[in-house]
């Protein structure tokens, strides 16, 4: 009865409390404006099949693709014995299904163990291809530090979770080859079968059950820390990849959002008979583009705690490859920091960051001096040469050049800056309704 009361508590609170920091996630994803989605959903579930579920785009790098899909696999499939542990946990049993299922549930476990296995070598060969080989997409500047520890931590914490697992299937069937009442006979499972009357055979019946438990809340535990860990590292990709990919855009990819302002003064300027609307004086300009998380949209902080940090839309970048500054995954990651701190300030309710201190904190009543260009730099976002490779090169449907195009929105239409060799082409265009400025009419060629 302890262990039930022991067991519930600390599985409920794990439980709870990861519940409570997903849900925050949301709030910080939602700290963008809002953007409707359009288009079939039918097409939307495909893309969340094929890439999410099915790691499509994973596969054009078939190695790491395949190891890759082996620890999905085995995460995923890994549950099936999570839920057994969940209920022995609640009814103070062991193995619950055995008895019921009897020869399938050897064949489950047996399938799991399988790929456990294969999971450990995956691991192994991921740490050693991540530490102690070069690979340019793995070494950027904004990999150093939290990034490269965050990326072994849960390489290591993964073998430790396996090493669980097989401690408590090893022990188990060593106990049940002895004919220990608690520990009902299962058959012999594919790798534990063997390998815990190797490893285990020799041990005492009271050392047995000591390492069986060890083995059962060792893997217990490591779950329930993983689940609490998901929210503050570049793993939650392994839930969000799913909303991610169903959410993600439809349109062709190289196809940019008109803005409506915009539109109607090219319109008019493209068009001399055109009827002309007499602005308001009163009204406030209108801010275009985004200098800040509020101006993007949430489909776009969606992607940035999406990112799994691969580094395969930096790889592809021809911007990155000849040299320049630009890195499309640290500007995913610099829209992920720069909204957990903007969240953090809005929670902590400090007054310093009103912009009325009359109104209570919100996201539309905050300033902190600072933006997103207190992260990203105007050298970065003018390298951009808006190609998409980016776009493509993402496995989960991220889209690095949205963040890019609405920030430049904003520094050249808002700010009425830009580099000095942009302002040719838009004055040319201002004035001539033309991208190279050639002293004629636009539609001068028309008449001859």
């Amino acid at each position: 009865m302890l262990s039930t009361i022991i067991f519930i508590i600390i599985a409920g609170g794990a439980l709870a409390y990861a519940g409570y920091q997903f849900n925050l996630v949301r709030q910080n994803i939602l700290l963008a404006s809002d953007e409707a989605i359009e288009g079939p959903s039918g097409e939307r579930w495909k893309n969340m099949l094929l890439v999410a579920f099915g790691q499509k785009k994973m596969f054009k790098k078939i190695i790491p693709a395949v190891l890759h899909f082996i620890l999905y696999a085995a995460f995923v499939i890994t549950q099936i014995e999570l839920i057994e542990i969940f209920i022995d946990g609640v009814l103070h049993k062991h193995r619950f299904f055995a008895s019921s299922l009897g020869g399938f549930y050897t064949f489950m476990i047996s399938f799991i163990e399988v790929l456990s296995l294969l999971a450990f070598v995956a691991t192994v060969i991921f740490l050693v291809r991540r530490n102690a080989l070069y690979i340019p997409r793995f070494s950027g500047p904004e990999m150093r530090g939290w990034p490269k520890l965050d990326a072994n931590l849960i390489l290591i914490f993964e073998l430790i979770l396996l090493v669980c697992i097989f401690t408590m299937n090893g022990t188990d069937i060593v106990l049940q080859n002895r004919g220990e009442a608690y520990y009902p006979a299962t058959g012999s499972f594919a790798v534990s079968g063997w390998l815990g009357p190797l490893v285990f055979g020799n041990f005492s019946t009271a050392t047995l059950v000591v390492l069986e438990r060890i083995g059962w809340w060792g893997h217990l535990l490591m779950v329930l820390w993983f689940l609490n860990y998901l929210p503050s590292s570049k793993h939650l990709h392994i839930l969000l990849a799913f909303p991610n990919t169903y959410f993600s855009r439809l349109e062709p990819k190289g196809e940019m959002d008109n803005m409506p302002a915009i539109m109607k003064e090219v319109k008019s300027m493209m068009d001399p008979d055109a009827p002309m609307d007499e602005a308001d004086m009163s009204e406030e300009l209108p801010e275009f583009g985004a200098n800040d998380i509020f101006g993007l949209n949430w489909l776009d902080t969606l992607g940035a705690y999406s990112c799994t940090q691969c580094g395969r839309c930096t790889e592809q970048c021809p911007a990155n490859i000849t040299g320049k500054k630009l890195s499309p995954r640290k500007i995913v990651m610099d829209v992920r920091t720069r909204t957990e701190e903007v969240a953090r300030n809005i929670r902590s309710g400090n007054e310093e960051f009103c912009k009325d201190p009359a109104q209570p904190l919100s996201k539309d009543n905050y300033d902190d001096g600072k933006t997103l260009w207190d992260y990203i730099s105007k050298e970065e976002i003018h390298a951009c040469t808006t190609c998409n490779a980016c776009v493509e090169a993402c496995p989960v449907l991220i889209n690095p050049l949205r963040p890019i195009l609405a920030m430049r929105r904003h520094e050249i239409l808002t700010e009425s800056a830009g580099p000095a060799d942009w302002l040719p082409l838009f004055n040319s265009i201002e004035n001539a309704q033309a991208a190279w400025s050639m002293g004629k009419s636009r539609k001068e060629w028309v008449d001859q």
